[in-house]
């Protein structure tokens, strides 16, 4: 069964947790330059959600387009780590199991509120597509998209460049109001467009709520979109500790949040940054026991 078939399964579709906050705590980088620094780090974060049951794994790639990377001075090759990205995840999966492409933002405002072309922009996103491409992916996932504009750009860059099924996941600053992203953009306007846009899957991943407030902003796009839905949040919001950050909602309390989140109309869930094995495993007996 190809990923697209799989996406509109009527089950519950299981994604991982974090990659970036637990390479973290294994002393590396947080950054797809873990996977070429790190890389059995990484795999062994990627295996530890496979043993979790998790349907999907997403790769270590996040935000690694060429803009991204020159302008943040990230030291990796464009192609090197995005297409070993993508084999580490393969190392790790099983029968039945998908790699989405991981791509976010290019880090910088899109014309007219920054200096980024919106060409440079796609040509940075359709780069990296082929590469997930080339490296194996079974599609992509677009996250942690704050702008509408930047996203449906990305979105452009991997339908023209691939036929292979794309999620899109915006990041919410607030839940109220409908739900906004830092730049403005209202939850269903989101999901209504990226719909249009051609869109696999939509859904909201990250942001400054918890997955009780995911909730809400679940059932806001659901009325903007009869695709399926993925919500993927932080493990609570996020606090600052001794000039940390830090994400310390329980795992039993994470899936309690991302029940209400399946409640509200997700169809796909799995966590973001602060997330572990430990609440990706603790979502995968709530879900059963919830059936």
């Amino acid at each position: 069964m190809d990923l697209s078939t799989f996406l509109t399964r009527k089950d519950l579709i299981l994604l991982d947790g974090a990659m970036g906050t637990q390479l973290a705590e294994r002393g590396a980088v947080m950054g797809g330059q873990s996977t070429i620094s790190h890389p059995d780090q990484v795999l062994a974060i990627h295996k530890n959600y496979v043993q979790c049951g998790c349907h999907i794994l997403i790769t270590n790639t996040f935000a690694m387009n060429r803009v991204y990377i020159e302008t943040h001075k990230i030291g990796v090759d464009v192609r090197e780590v995005n297409v070993s990205g993508v084999q580490l995840a393969k190392q790790a999966v099983g029968h039945n199991q998908y790699i989405l492409g991981d791509m976010s933002s290019t880090g910088k405002l899109l014309e007219p509120y920054g200096d980024l072309k919106e060409s440079a922009a796609y040509e940075a996103f359709a780069e990296q597509a082929a590469l997930l491409q080339e490296g194996g992916a079974d599609g992509f996932i677009i996250e942690t998209m704050t702008d509408l504009k930047e996203a449906l750009c990305a979105l452009r860059a991997c339908k023209e460049v691939s036929a292979l099924p794309v999620i899109v996941t915006m990041a919410f600053s607030s839940s109220q109001n409908g739900g906004r992203t830092i730049m403005g953009n209202a939850a269903k306007e989101c999901a209504t467009a990226l719909t249009e846009a051609g869109a696999e899957a939509v859904g909201a991943n990250c942001g400054d709520i918890d997955p009780f407030q995911m909730a809400e902003i679940v059932s806001v796009m659901r009325s903007g979109t009869e695709l399926p839905l993925l919500a993927k949040p932080n493990a609570g919001r996020p606090r600052m500790v001794d000039h940390k950050t830090v994400f310390d909602m329980s795992p039993p309390e994470f899936a309690k949040g991302i029940m209400e989140c399946i409640s509200a109309g997700a169809t796909m869930v799995g966590g973001c940054c602060g997330t572990s094995p430990e609440h990706i495993c603790a979502l995968a007996d709530a879900t059963i026991k919830g059936k």
